[in-house]
């Protein structure tokens, strides 16, 4: 039995492809540690899901306003990057596997001053930039899209986007959720923060299209908003009078997205993934600050693939209602349930299982 490291952390697009390998490599007989920041979302998901956490010091590299990284997160950063070396040194694993993000680089860097054998995950088709510090020293990198921009193909093996592979029976999902059978279920969803532009433009267009009743055109409508834990207190006072509308800060999302027939979401690899596996038609707002504009290209990509519609961010107001309504249509859903269906990410996670096993020491 082997204990394989898994650096990640900062967001969900981040930690739950790790929480999804841990479980596939656990399956296998391997034991696993969640190494993130400490006090961060991963800690509280390492703790939800049952699974090993070490947490460490992990700072920012973003810049500040005079374009130079801000020296209290490098701090941090070289604090993490101490700690993680000292919890490697004793733990001795077989591999770390990073996922990118300020949260993966303590355990990363650390792994590679160690000559442990480390083995990245990169979800975006443009390497990130925590990712390029250790993608020279890695052993190997997995990726979600054929080609993956700042990356040598000879490096690079193409294993998907791993999600949790857990579906839950409708009827179950929805009672689990305070939700209603028999209605159209609308799931919108930011990310695992939350996005402050959906939360101040969705419930206003939403009340507009279905009313104080929650009719639609062809049935009864129903939402499940997860705001992220920040803003549900801003949003959830909004929505109080439309008692088919559930504002909540976080949710669990294998069953939200058993329960949905359609979704409003970003445009993240993660969230993207997690749709298509549960078969999820999308109306996908691209986050316009996302480096390269990757959002938009994600969604662009599932529109053409037939499993959705992209609302680009400054026309949300005129262009998100019609999409809505065009997505709900019975016929219009059941062909983009089939389509979002065949670009299922099932057996990502095994994949890149797969590579860890390769590169163990």
């Amino acid at each position: 039995m082997s204990l394989v490291v898994l650096a990640t952390g900062g967001t969900g697009g981040h930690i739950y492809p790790a929480v999804a390998t841990a479980r596939e490599l656990m399956g296998r007989g391997h034991e696993t540690v969640l190494l993130g920041q400490r006090g961060g979302m991963e800690q509280r998901v390492a703790g939800e899901q049952g699974l090993a956490f070490h947490g460490v010091d992990a700072g920012k590299l973003a810049r500040s306003g005079q374009g130079r990284p801000d020296p209290r997160e490098l701090l941090k950063a070289v604090r993490g990057l101490g700690e993680a070396r000292r919890f490697l040194q004793g733990a001795q694993p077989a591999a770390v596997v990073g996922y990118g993000g300020f949260a993966s680089l303590p355990g990363v860097l650390a792994a590679q001053s160690l000559a442990l054998p480390t083995v990245l995950h990169e979800q975006n088709a443009r390497l990130g930039l925590t990712q390029r510090l250790a993608a020279s020293r890695a052993r190997a990198v997995g990726t979600a899209y054929p080609e993956v921009l700042g990356l040598s193909p000879e490096k690079a093996t193409l294993v998907g986007m791993p999600v949790r592979e857990e579906r839950r029976p409708r009827q179950e999902a929805l009672a689990a959720l305070g939700l209603q059978p028999g209605r159209l279920t609308i799931f919108v969803m930011g990310g695992s923060q939350g996005s402050l532009a959906l939360n101040n433009a969705v419930p206003d267009i939403l009340r507009g299209l279905f009313g104080p009743e929650g009719r639609g055109p062809d049935s009864e409508v129903q939402v499940l908003h997860s705001t992220g834990p920040r803003w549900v207190e801003e949003v959830a006072p909004r929505v109080a009078d439309l008692p088919w509308y559930k504002a909540v800060g976080y949710t669990d999302a294998v069953a939200a997205w058993a329960a949905a027939d359609l979704g409003i979401t970003r445009a993240g690899t993660g969230t993207l993934a997690e749709a298509a596996f549960h078969g999820v038609p999308l109306v996908m707002v691209p986050l316009p600050e996302s480096a390269e504009n990757h959002q938009f290209h994600n969604a662009l990509s599932v529109q053409e693939a037939g499993a959705g519609r992209v609302v680009v961010q400054p026309e949300m107001e005129p262009a998100l209602g019609g999409a809505v309504l065009e997505c709900a249509a019975p016929g219009t859903r059941t062909a983009m349930r089939t389509a979002a269906l065949s670009r299922s990410p099932a057996g990502a996670a095994g994949r890149l299982a797969d590579l860890v096993e390769r590169h163990l020491r």
